[in-house]
């Protein structure tokens, strides 16, 4: 029996373009979004205010090999600010850790009062808060840091959100409403519907070949309806 190509080819293109053509358009739609708004303003750098430079007394400061001695194991220890109080940093095999840089006392993990101080002068906006939670268990919008940390929620439309380091008061990161639309988009792009960070998943690879057959068989069906023109009798 005879393959009737046009006909094969033709059912194989309609087919494909039914399973593929959704997703086909979600990745059209997606990639739009993700070019529209700016990286920038995704990533949320304009929620933060850089921080202020302040002059140090380094003569007031405990030596940094005394911080050295009371936390055994320290690769790194460097100096910064909590809330105008200068303290070290030191960079434990237990993870980071404050001491006061007057006395060298350590300190301990930062209340709730201090981590929404700390929220209000790293944030850039002029909201309030309106929730402040301690997570043990990490939200889908923070799958890639592992806890515990503070979620600081100010409010306004794109609500926007501080985690930040229950022991160093770090900002760890931020998220807002176009944030998690882009989260949202991104996962639809690459369909990963899990984590939302495998770009080369089994899922994808499969209507990625699915959609280049449909285009292929596309092109051929395109090429065999232009008329032939038939070859002269002798």
């Amino acid at each position: 029996m005879a393959i009737r190509w046009p006909l094969l080819v033709r059912r194989t293109h309609k087919w494909l373009a039914l399973a593929v053509g959704v997703q086909a358009l979600l990745w059209t739609l997606t990639g739009m979004y993700m070019v529209a708004v700016h990286i920038d303003i995704i990533h949320g750098d304009h929620l933060v205010r850089a921080p202020a430079a302040t002059p140090v007394d380094v003569a007031s400061l405990v030596a940094p090999s005394r911080i050295v001695a009371a936390a055994p194991g320290t690769s790194e220890v460097r100096f910064q600010r909590l809330l105008d109080r200068p303290v070290w940093r030191a960079e434990t095999p237990d993870g980071a850790r404050l001491y006061d840089a007057v006395t060298g006392a350590p300190l301990p993990a930062l209340s709730n009062f201090q981590i929404e101080e700390q929220a209000r002068r790293i944030y850039a906006g002029e909201g309030k808060i309106v929730a402040t939670r301690l997570l043990d268990t990490a939200p889908v919008e923070m799958q890639a840091r592992k806890p515990p940390y503070w979620q600081v929620e100010f409010e306004g439309w794109n609500r926007p959100t501080l985690y930040l380091s229950p022991t160093t008061g770090e900002l760890i990161s931020r998220r807002h409403a176009l944030w998690r639309v882009f989260d949202f988009a991104w996962m639809l792009h690459i369909m990963d519907y899990d984590e939302r960070s495998d770009v080369n998943n089994p899922l994808l690879r499969v209507v990625t070949w699915s959609t280049f057959a449909m285009a292929l068989t596309g092109a051929w069906l395109l090429i065999w309806s232009f008329p032939r023109r038939k070859r002269k009798k002798a």
